[in-house]
């Protein structure tokens, strides 16, 4: 099983021309974060968590060819807006792309991208099948998936357990139960935005904190604002068992 960081930042957290921030002006690559997805091999099957605005990028990056899911956690903007370029995996693939979503995230698909789902559809549109998830685990291509119900605020928001990986995002609150569901994870990728207080994302100290309680082998902290600071010099805060995770790190399990 590979695990492949597609995107470490959010939209506070991309690159910005001119901005005369640490972070922009880095010439670290590791301090280029695109925003928040990952990709998933596992058994000959390839799937992406989140088509946020840079999934075309990445996909392009990553040189992948063939994509078998797509995985959502939740509706922003910064998570799904990508989605319409999945048309190009429909074209050379020959099929409709499976997507995985709540009900109420497939609502927010249906608006924003309302032409794939027309009675009439314009060709070469994107080929969506929709398939509808909960907290319950579900399977993809043979593939189990345990989700992780965290809020994000007030927004409840999924995360994903494949064997022994996890991964959280947007999340500030994970109740006790589902920390069970964590619990036992080799590797976790969890948010980490920002060493002050936010009220809808674990700070760094929050973020450790919460590795500290569910105790996995290794953890990565994601979806980083410019606010977090540069990677050099917050890695050397982080407890052995932790690091920053960074665009195009790749996980072994």
């Amino acid at each position: 099983m590979i695990v492949t960081i597609l995107g470490s930042g959010t939209s506070q957290g991309v690159p910005v021309i001119g901005c005369p921030c640490e972070v922009c002006q880095s010439t670290n690559s590791k301090d280029k974060r695109l925003r928040s997805s990952i990709m998933v091999e596992v058994d000959g099957k390839r799937l992406v968590v989140d088509t946020g605005p840079d999934f075309r990028y990445q996909m392009l990056r990553e040189n992948v060819s063939n994509l078998d899911a797509v995985l959502f956690t939740h509706e922003h903007k910064d998570h799904i807006a990508g989605l319409d370029d999945i048309r190009a995996f429909n074209f050379v693939q020959k099929k409709e792309m499976h997507v995985y979503a709540t009900e109420r995230v497939q609502e927010a698909l249906k608006r924003d991208f309302h032409y794939a789902f027309s009675d009439f559809k314009y060709p070469g549109v994107p080929e969506i099948h929709l398939e509808t998830i909960d907290n319950n685990p579900f399977l993809v291509e043979g593939i189990q998936v345990t989700p992780i119900q965290v809020m994000h605020y007030k927004l409840p928001v999924l995360g994903f357990r494949i064997k022994d990986f996890t991964y959280i995002t947007d999340a500030n609150f994970i109740a006790p139960e589902e920390k069970e569901k964590i619990k036992g994870s080799k590797v976790l990728v969890i948010n980490a935005l920002r060493k002050s207080k936010h009220i809808s994302h674990f700070t760094l100290d929050e973020a450790l904190e919460m590795i500290e309680e569910l105790k996995p082998e290794k953890a990565y902290l994601t979806h980083l604002s410019h606010q977090m600071g540069l990677h050099d010099e917050v890695s050397k805060e982080l407890p052995p068992h932790v690091e920053i995770a960074y665009d195009q790190l790749q996980i072994k399990l």
